[in-house]
């Protein structure tokens, strides 16, 4: 089995070569058919369309992905996932639409819309693919986040509650993220190298080391395309009044 170094290397070398990029394709079909079986529940068939937008996936998972993310297979997996996800939305709309919106009559005798009148079986299906497609990123993240010997447990402890703070270890990581060196010395240290981010953001050294785990996991997260995990942070209210 190859080690990251390795694989890092021909992820780069297929950025710039269409021929080391098909081969590098073609090597890791068992990685992609493994993933999109995940997806399906039962292992893909060749004519399966998820199959082929699991290839395109991880084509864009070779051009997008940079060192500073982390794992290239880990990367590859979650746009695979969310690729998947994506397309199967689109083939509901598609498939669902005549079906949803034929005219039915009430119990008034007005005319509506099947859609109007079941809005939670409509989104049944596919707010058990959100639920699971989360589950699955949140697992993935805890396995990443305990190679820098951190937890989900320790994050919560670890959470800013005061808007202040709270802005400030965000700010503290956004720095971070655009800092290569930062970023290089995080990934493989796994450590925060808090001296150099207190100096880049102008956040105190008191407040990174106080809240060292949370910073730890934005870096982690915002590096790494945990998309769903990101908008749920972009919605999560700021609670008033630190502990």
């Amino acid at each position: 089995m190859q080690n990251e170094h390795e694989i890092v290397q021909q992820v780069y070398a297929a950025k710039e070569d269409n021929f080391a990029a098909d081969d590098f394709i073609e090597s890791y079909k068992p990685f992609i058919k493994a993933e999109t079986a995940k997806f399906l529940k039962r292992p893909p068939k060749d004519q399966d369309d998820e199959l082929s937008i699991a290839m395109i996936a991880f084509y864009e998972a070779i051009n997008q992905y940079s060192h500073l993310k982390g794992s290239f297979l880990h990367f590859a997996s979650r746009m695979i996932r969310n690729r998947l996800i994506d397309y199967w939305r689109k083939i509901k709309r598609h498939t669902g639409l005549i079906e949803l919106d034929a005219p039915i009559i009430d119990n008034d005798d007005k005319e509506t819309a099947l859609i109007d009148i079941m809005p939670e079986e409509k989104n049944k299906t596919e707010e058990l693919i959100q639920r699971e497609a989360t589950l699955a990123e949140i697992q993935e993240l805890a396995q990443q986040m305990s190679e820098f010997n951190i937890s989900l447990s320790d994050v919560a402890d670890k959470n800013p509650r005061q808007k202040r703070t709270l802005i400030a270890c965000q700010k503290a990581a956004d720095v971070a993220i655009k800092d290569e060196k930062t970023m290089t010395l995080f990934f493989k240290n796994k450590k925060l190298p808090i001296t150099r981010i207190a100096e880049l953001s102008h956040v105190a050294k008191k407040t990174l080391e106080r809240h060292r785990d949370y910073v730890m996991a934005l870096l982690i997260i915002y590096s790494n395309g945990y998309d769903l995990i990101r908008n749920h942070l972009a919605q999560v209210k700021i609670v008033k009044g630190e502990h």
